[in-house]
């Protein structure tokens, strides 16, 4: 991390010509590489970003779309192509996991995320003082000099730096901390708090902002909304929110394959533009499909005429008989060899199979579950004294229930959920559940994966033949076929989380238990995940933070609101 650069007012035009850059706001990739190793993650893509843009980056993780940001950044040198950016009013970039010095204080963390504003004070003093002694031909050329630097600055709220700083730093929870601590000492998500807040502060003319949201509670995250909504440049960022992708993205970035897809009229317009690209795409396979189908019967139909005719007989009148007779396969002989021909253009260039919808089943392949409101389990005064201590009481969890678990970070809601899997034991009174009772999870935590392939992984998870797996997960669409074969320890999270996706709605289960569903999915995943939950007849529990899936979720028939606190499980309502 770069620290304060002080300027020698002795040499003001050398450190002018760096502050002062053209007045046109320039941000552009074109024809861009990144690759890490022998991994390409970003291949000839293009880019243009406009001085008002508000741009969202969508993709699973692991596709690149930080990767994107550093190049936009300057951070990050890319393997080929361009970069161009004149910004006037600089730009700022605060990461998931900003990389600070250890050693480092909070003030100096601080002075190298303002160091542009540091300089131009340093610039507005330096013209300053050389204005006092200027005679008039130089000092009418300082005079413009100082008014480039000051419009600047006050561009850039130079003035107000400081309150909005301790404004940042209060809303996102760092206030109380002394700016001499060393950014070592800090939790992750508190160094993340730090870079942002020093963003948002800075007064910079383009934001780039990687998952600003996360780590946030509901205060502080409304304080970042008000704060965006003011903000008067260009604005890029990576967030699984979809809340805040609605209210602040007005186009759509996809990271997909290496490759960037523009999507315009905001995160409601891409999912329109995604629903379309599905419903073109099934209607592409089943043309295709229906084809090949018309082809094989006409190849079928025509074999069959062929076969009844006869080859030879005899018949009176000039010799001619068995020629005539043979000479009817003709016109059968000509659609089959057409058809034919047909078949192996169709097979040689097939439509690409849409993947299937999101589905979790119930056991029996019931549509609705067998005894509705039948018990699945019920605690009778359970409680665990472990670290974290849970107190469940008294509850009966039945068929079609569904349950909202809140509560904030640490209090147990994850142990919760293990403790109603019975992985994990109670130490007073009893969870009983009911005899076969199949239970469907999807972790917070991803575990390991056996296996030296995500197949071989798949296939072990559900007990199946790896043939078979091969066409269950394939159908799902949730990797491409290069990933198939990959080691699950060289997965990155985003694909990790698909593999138990695909593991989830590949079992049968009574129950689902859901940590954390939309952690590590892209949000058109998650869309897709909500609509298989709220399809899904039998009961779910589920454990998250996400306002959209709260919202979709809460208005379901009979759900019920559950807080984790301080190891107590209560109802809301």
């Amino acid at each position: 991390m770069a620290m304060t650069r002080q300027h020698d007012p002795s040499n003001i035009p050398a450190a002018e010509q760096a502050a002062v850059p053209s007045a046109e706001f320039t941000c552009q990739l074109l024809d861009l590489s990144v690759s890490f190793g022998d991994r390409d993650v970003l291949e000839n893509i293009d880019l243009a970003i406009g001085p008002a843009d508000r741009i969202a980056v969508l993709g699973d993780n692991g596709s690149g779309k930080s990767t994107l940001l550093r190049v936009l950044s300057g951070t990050l040198a890319p393997d080929r192509g361009e970069r161009r950016a004149t910004v006037p009013g600089a730009i700022a970039y605060a990461a998931q996991n900003p990389q600070l010095p250890g050693t480092a204080s909070i003030a100096e963390v601080i002075d190298s995320y303002h160091h542009r504003l540091r300089q131009l004070e340093e610039l507005i003093g330096a013209i300053g003082a050389r204005l006092a002694q200027a005679e008039d031909a130089e000092a009418e050329r300082l005079l413009a000099q100082l008014q480039l630097v000051t419009d600047l600055y006050e561009a850039a709220d130079g003035y107000s730096v400081g309150p909005r700083l301790d404004s940042s730093l209060q809303q996102l929870g760092l206030g109380g901390i002394p700016r001499g601590t060393p950014v070592g000492t800090l939790s992750g998500g508190q160094r993340s708090r730090l870079a942002l807040a020093c963003v948002l502060s800075s007064g910079a003319q383009l934001l780039l902002l990687d998952e600003p949201t996360n780590d946030l509670d509901d205060t502080a995250l409304h304080w970042l909304e008000t704060t965006l909504r003011r903000h008067r440049g260009a604005l890029v960022l990576v967030s699984h929110d979809r809340v805040f992708l609605e209210r602040f993205a007005r186009r759509i970035i996809l990271v997909e394959n290496r490759g960037l897809t523009a999507y315009g009229d905001g995160y409601r317009g891409f999912l329109r533009a995604k629903a379309a690209e599905r419903a073109a795409a099934i209607a592409a396979f089943d043309s295709w499909r229906d084809e090949l189908e018309r082809s094989e019967t006409l190849v079928a139909k025509n074999a069959a005429r062929v076969a009844a005719i006869p080859r030879k007989q005899d018949k009176a009148g000039f010799g001619h008989g068995s020629f005539r007779l043979r000479s009817r396969d003709h016109g059968s002989t000509s659609r089959i060899r057409q058809a034919k021909s047909r078949i192996e253009e169709l097979e040689s260039n097939p439509a690409p199979r849409p993947a299937e919808q999101l589905e979790f089943r119930m056991p029996h392949g019931g549509d609705t579950p067998e005894e509705p409101r039948q018990p699945l389990l019920h605690s009778t005064g359970a409680a665990r004294r472990g670290v974290p201590r849970l107190v469940l009481g008294e509850m009966t969890l039945a068929a079609g229930d569904r349950w909202l678990v809140g509560g904030p970070n640490g209090a147990g809601k994850t142990t919760l959920l293990k403790v109603l899997a019975g992985e994990l034991p109670v130490e007073r009174g009893l969870v009983s559940r009911r005899e076969g009772l199949r239970i469907g999870w999807l972790r917070q935590e991803l575990g390991k994966l056996p296996g030296e392939t995500v197949i071989e992984a798949f296939a072990a998870a559900l007990g199946i033949y790896q043939d078979e797996a091969v066409s269950r997960i394939f159908t799902l669409g949730l990797f491409a076929p290069r990933d198939l074969f990959v080691h699950p320890r060289a997965l990155s999270a985003g694909q990790r989380r698909r593999l138990e996706l695909a593991i989830a709605v590949s079992r049968e289960a009574d129950l689902l238990l859901l940590d954390e569903p939309t952690n590590h999915l892209s949000p058109d995943l998650v869309e897709q995940l909500e609509d298989a939950v709220a399809d899904y007849p039998g009961a779910v529990v589920t454990v998250t933070h996400d306002r959209r899936w709260r919202e979709k979720q809460g208005v379901h028939r009979g759900v019920r609101f559950l807080e984790v606190k301080q190891g107590r499980v209560r109802f809301d309502r």
